[in-house]
């Protein structure tokens, strides 16, 4: 059982904070302050890439997925995966994961009467172990096309445990299964990156800025839906883009 460090920042609740959320401890609201002091629109980012999820997980949904996996899924705010999915479709599963034991307390309370989602501590680098787990074997069927979520979380983990994180999804789903995936980057914003990135330096995992091309290579063996991989705000926008942030990539790969 991963323990609860609240005397060190933690990902999911440094981005908590900026969502507005109250789940986070004084180290959590002091890294989250230091990336607005460098840039003032590092909570618009956390909330677009929050829109992002909707319209991808809503994407899915309408092409028939009806299981989906958010892995590093971090404290519940407005828009989760299951109420986007379950709006569209009822019966849809949902497994919500993340290595902080915060975030299974909170989901679970939040989904005790919700028998096709669930909550469980997990870590992307270890999917293997993850993937075998009774409590996720209950609600997906590996057989058929499942949605796996990746948002804002490969920053997180180095190359090569980014590269055989997405390769574990890919060699476990079915076709026609999605890979859904944002990562930060420093490339629009180069003068304010390297600073903006020290609001990782106390949390356990760092963080590691990555450019298009790197994102794009995440999807090899993956049939990248249009437009590709894009600044989060401008994959598939449903409002206009003028005044939006360009401090992470997204993209859309499909199991052909």
């Amino acid at each position: 059982m991963t323990r609860l460090q609240t005397d060190r920042p933690h990902p999911a609740r440094i981005y908590d904070y900026w969502l507005g959320g109250k789940d986070n401890f004084p180290p959590d609201r002091q890294a989250a302050e230091h990336a607005i002091s460098a840039s003032a629109d590092i909570p618009a980012a956390a909330r677009e890439n929050r829109a992002f999820l909707r319209r991808a997980v809503r994407l899915a949904a309408e092409s028939g997925i009806r299981q989906f996996i958010d892995i590093g899924a971090g404290l519940p705010s407005p828009g989760n995966v299951h109420e986007v999915v379950q709006t569209i479709a009822p019966d849809a599963r949902v497994v919500y994961v993340d290595n902080d034991p915060i975030v299974l307390t909170h989901g679970r309370a939040l989904l005790a009467d919700n028998r096709s989602t669930t909550v469980l501590t997990g870590d992307v680098r270890e999917l293997d172990e993850l993937f075998e787990r009774p409590e996720l074997r209950a609600l997906v069927d590996f057989s058929q096309p499942v949605a796996v979520l990746l948002l804002a979380l490969l920053h997180f983990v180095s190359d090569e445990q980014a590269r055989h994180a997405v390769e574990q999804v890919r060699e476990r789903v079915a076709p026609g299964s999605y890979l859904l995936l944002s990562h930060s980057t420093h490339e629009g914003n180069p003068e304010r990156a390297a600073e903006v990135a020290k609001t990782w330096d106390k949390t356990a995992s760092g963080i590691r800025l990555r450019g298009r091309e790197e994102v794009t290579g995440l999807f090899d063996g993956w049939e990248l839906l249009e437009p590709g991989v894009e600044f989060v705000p401008l994959w598939r926008p449903d409002a206009a883009t003028e005044a939006t942030t360009r401090w992470m990539y997204a993209g859309v790969g499909r199991k052909a």
